[in-house]
């Protein structure tokens, strides 16, 4: 949990918040903190919370969160008046003119819409999550002070009434904690996790409860045990290390139970042991007296300091076998500890004006994401970006041994883009460990990457029918300038595109520079679709379950759907899937979270009511038929989930 505390004492006045900013930043801006705060202060005056406190609580514990994660002046002085605009009589054009444009932005991108045009509380929530999304893209410090303001509102969540407390449980795992955790901010997740836990599913919340506090002494003492012979060989070793136990989060333990479908007496790894030394030589040195005094499991070390993830976390993770039970040993330096705890928040700190050099590579995921995203409507945008937040990842290499992270499913023109714009658009042909492969080849973990490129070569719509990546997707929509996903007449032949040929079975003759895919749905190769066709012979191709084709056939009368299909059905490891709920909060995100941790990858997904229960259709590309049997037992044990459907490939949804 990230406390307040300043000196051992809780901050609990302005003189307190300054002083602690102070203390690690001694060029902090104490003029502009301190007119913040009496800003916001007037500014909520007379205001109360639902738990009767006064409002100005609520922004001043924001500021405290953000102080924890030493958070510079700007950002301090932004949280303090981030509900001002929304919430009281000032403007933004007010705290422009007190302020500035810079903390007027900051505030704005926090600042939520107002509901009066939005159809339901749906779409307003999800225009509001793109709105801070899209203004992350131009400045972090928009999500950092969004994360602790979710963070602060789970604290006291217990005010609000029921209906609303599932709501925002929901939204924190599905949207908020999975973005702490792309950004790195390890701290802000796992209590985040923890808070929504004990409103999505209170019965389990409370069992692990008991049962943690039950069994905490006993193994607390084993844990010491281990700690303490682990010093001592250090010691012999002359190698010098803070070495302590922790519990796992609640959120972490419950996912493992739903994931592996055990029940909690066979959940053996309640407890992890960190290690924290000077330097990575040491880092490798305490590993090897770990597995000298204690076996280690097969297959259980990971190296994230070599190969650090997508989100720049690194340490090294091992698992011992101690009387017969599985204990896990994290080992990093501090300042990889620091960019653990509190990941994007470690780099956005101030030398002077200058920026941790690392930053940008922690939001290059998010500015791509939008890049290819903000031209769908606000339920598009959310069903999407929760597929990328809970998207597995893959480690390839250059030839010169450099890792480079993509996503699962990514293919040759992913890894040039990502290794530089380029080289994505000059690619023309590509080796995997050696061999030429075609550009739409799927590349796995380890593979060895080299990209040949020609002056001539020039980015192809065709590769938007298999890239991966937002970085790639984004670029190559960038450079041909286009906003829908279309088919161009140059890519559209038998050879480069078979896989988008589209069957026109009305048997009309329409030239295929006249068909584009709908970029409001923008349907795979594994959706069931549907044209529309113009008086002028122009087709346009939708899903099936496209919630724009009633409104466009009304409001152009000279468009008629026809039947259309795919020439050619998706070829390789994909399963379609029907899973039949009965809703609660935070479900969906259990269903990811499995399918994420069991290898797969979804390459859509949509969701009807039938009646009262909820149907999601899935298609998966999965490693392999015994990942993907596992998955579904562990999805028809979760709690709601009545019924899982295998459909066969050329049988409707």
């Amino acid at each position: 949990m990230i406390n307040h505390h300043f000196n051992g004492q809780e901050i609990t006045t302005k003189e307190e918040l300054i002083e602690a900013v102070l203390s690690y930043n001694p060029n902090a801006n104490v003029p502009l903190i301190s007119k913040a705060y009496d800003f916001a202060a007037k500014a909520h005056a007379g205001q109360l919370r639902e738990s009767g406190e006064p409002y100005f609580i609520h922004p001043f514990e924001v500021a405290k969160i953000l102080v924890k994660l030493k958070g510079s002046s700007t950002t301090i002085a932004s949280a303090l008046l981030h509900d001002v605009a929304e919430d009281t009589r000032f403007t933004l054009k007010d705290i422009s003119v007190e302020f500035g444009d810079e903390i007027s932005e900051i505030v704005s991108g926090v600042t939520k819409m107002r509901s009066i045009n939005f159809a339901n509380r749906e779409d307003y929530s999800a225009e509001n999550i793109r709105k801070i999304v899209l203004a992350t893209a131009k400045d972090v410090r928009v999500i950092l002070i969004k994360l602790a303001d979710k963070l602060h509102n789970m604290r006291t969540l217990k005010f609000m009434p029921p209906d609303k407390q599932k709501i925002a449980a929901k939204e924190v795992v599905e949207i908020y904690a999975p973005i702490a955790y792309k950004l790195g901010m390890h701290r802000v997740k796992a209590e985040l996790e923890d808070l929504a836990l004990k409103y999505i599913n209170p019965e389990v919340y409370a069992e692990l409860k008991s049962k943690i506090s039950t069994k905490k002494d006993e193994r607390e003492e084993e844990i010491h045990r281990i700690i303490e012979k682990i010093k001592e060989n250090l010691k012999k070793k002359g190698l010098v290390a803070t070495v302590y136990g922790r519990t796992k989060h609640f959120y972490s333990i419950y996912r493992k139970m739903m994931v592996r479908n055990k029940k909690f007496e066979e959940i053996y790894d309640l407890y992890a042991i960190r290690i924290i030394c000077d330097n990575a030589e040491d880092c490798y040195a305490i590993l090897g007296i770990i597995h000298s005094i204690y076996h280690p499991l097969p297959d259980r070390l990971k190296d994230y300091i070599a190969i650090p993830k997508h989100n720049m976390y690194q340490s090294l993770h091992t698992q011992i076998v101690v009387d017969g039970k599985p204990v896990e040993v994290q080992i990093r330096t501090r300042d990889m500890h620091v960019s653990a705890e509190d990941g994007i928040a470690a780099h956005w700190r101030f030398k002077g004006t200058e920026r941790d050099k690392k930053f940008d590579q922690k939001i290059t995921w998010l500015k791509q994401i939008l890049s290819w995203k903000s031209e769908e409507s606000g339920k598009q945008f959310i069903d999407s970006l929760k597929i990328d937040l809970f998207g597995n990842e893959i480690v390839v290499f250059t030839p010169k041994g450099d890792p480079i992270n993509l996503p699962e499913g990514s293919t040759p023109v992913d890894f040039a883009y990502n290794v530089h714009t380029e080289i994505g658009s000059k690619c023309n042909k590509a080796k995997v460990n050696g061999d030429i492969v075609p550009l739409d080849h799927i590349l796995k973990s380890g593979d060895i990457v080299e990209i040949l490129t020609s002056k001539n070569a020039q980015p192809s719509r065709h590769w938007l029918n298999f890239v991966k990546s937002p970085i790639a997707k984004g670029h190559i929509r960038g450079a041909l300038n286009i906003k829908g996903i279309q088919l161009d007449s140059d890519d559209y032949d038998e050879k480069s595109a078979g896989k988008a040929e589209i069957e026109v079975l009305d048997a009309i003759k329409i030239s295929k520079n006249h068909i584009k895919l709908a970029g409001c749905c923008a349907p795979l190769l594994s959706d069931e679709i549907v044209g529309l066709l113009t008086k002028d012979k122009k087709l346009t191709i939708h899903k099936k379950s496209c919630d724009n084709l009633k409104l466009l056939q009304d409001a152009k009368n000279d468009m008629r759907p026809i039947k259309v299909a795919w020439k050619q059905k998706c070829e390789g490891n994909i399963k379609r899937i029907k899973l039949i709920l009965s809703d609660r909060v935070g479900l969906l995100a259990e269903i990811l979270n499995i399918i994420a941790e069991s290898g797969m990858n979804v390459t859509s997904i949509n969701t009807d009511l039938i009646k009262d229960k909820i149907c999601i259709n899935l298609s998966l590309n999965y490693p392999g038929p015994e990942q993907f049997e596992t998955a579904m037992q562990a999805i028809r044990a979760i709690k709601n989930v009545i019924a899982v459907h295998y459909i066969d490939k050329y049988e409707k949804i």
